[in-house]
């Protein structure tokens, strides 16, 4: 499949992904979007996203996504796009954007996670690929990269493979990766940039979730919190949150880590991690979110120990059955 012959007779084309976005989101978003204007400078390519964080502005154009639209005013001015593209999400996730991939005249899903079953009239889901933005090269031209898509796509992977730790890394993530790396740009810079750096807030964030965890499950499970009024305090977004539960799960003899941030009044945010005897996944898809069988995440209501409790039956219950 190439990107080119499904959007070749489309005069629009609208990108957009999952809410509170994440680098591979970011990364491949970008990507489609730099590649679709480089390819087709006559159509009218868009992308719509909730504000991405400053470390990505690395990432040519990325001041262009449109953050702050309406999709009802925008399709009564500009109407309904010939193409959307749903970008590392299934259509649920799409949040605002959700209006436009809904009314385009074709929409296309592209994304890895296992629990998506697809929500296009075309769609390309493949849960062997490392991140979103791995699928999305091998959707491109490679004649036709250059070194600005190429830094999107890398980006991408890097932050779903936590620069290439993650089990999901596969041989041909790191061929992809030696690939875009060719192309010349500062990839050590890129990587602490983008993933490693933490502003202060962020180093107090991390500190205090990992002060106030709780080992539990006979030292099995580990769980953290972040409650809004500590967001408030410290004049932090969610954004600021990312990287707590995988150190989280790098406690020795932890299998399975959570990690839940106040959304709402008794509505969390909840991020889950396992070293492979927990399929989170299942556990998220169960609470109505989905991910991969070692990293998932899903919404829930009630309290914080509502959540924790509610949670403990699915993974006492793997860990049983795995021994």
């Amino acid at each position: 499949m190439r990107i080119e012959e499904l959007v070749k007779d489309a005069e629009s084309i609208g990108i957009s992904g999952h809410i509170r976005p994440d680098g591979d989101c970011i990364g491949s978003s970008m990507a489609m979007y730099l590649y679709l204007n480089k390819v087709f400078p006559e159509k009218r390519v868009e992308i719509f996203l909730e504000r991405p964080s400053e470390v990505f502005g690395c990432i040519k154009d990325i001041d262009r996504i449109q953050t702050q639209y309406r999709a009802a005013e925008f399709l009564q001015t500009s109407g309904a796009f010939d193409v959307f593209l749903a970008m590392d999400t299934s259509s649920d996730r799409l949040g605002e954007a959700k209006e436009l991939f809904d009314t385009a005249a074709t929409k296309i899903n592209i994304d890895h996670h296992i629990s998506n079953k697809g929500c296009g009239d075309v769609n390309c889901i493949d849960p062997a690929a490392s991140s979103t933005s791995e699928l999305v090269y091998s959707l491109l031209d490679e004649e036709k990269l250059d070194a600005d898509v190429a830094l999107a796509i890398y980006i991408g992977i890097i932050h779903d493979t936590g620069v290439f730790q993650y089990s999901n890394t596969s041989p041909k993530t790191m061929m992809t990766a030696s690939k875009l790396m060719a192309y010349g740009f500062d990839f050590p810079a890129i990587i602490e940039k983008t993933f490693y750096e933490k502003t202060y807030v962020q180093d107090l964030l991390m500190g205090r979730a990992m002060l106030e965890s709780i080992l539990f499950m006979d030292g099995k499970c580990i769980v953290s919190g972040i409650e809004k009024k500590t967001l408030d305090f410290y004049h932090a977004d969610f954004g600021d949150l990312e990287g707590i539960v995988s150190q989280l799960n790098r406690t020795k003899g932890v299998e399975c880590a959570i990690f839940m941030y106040q959304t709402g009044v008794l509505e969390y945010k909840v991020s889950l991690r396992s070293k492979g005897k927990v399929d989170v996944a299942a556990i998220a898809m169960f609470f109505g979110g989905g991910g991969h069988v070692r990293a998932a995440g899903c919404t829930m209501n009630g309290t914080f120990y509502d959540v924790v409790n509610n949670l403990s039956l699915h993974i006492e219950r793997q860990l049983k059955q795995t021994g």
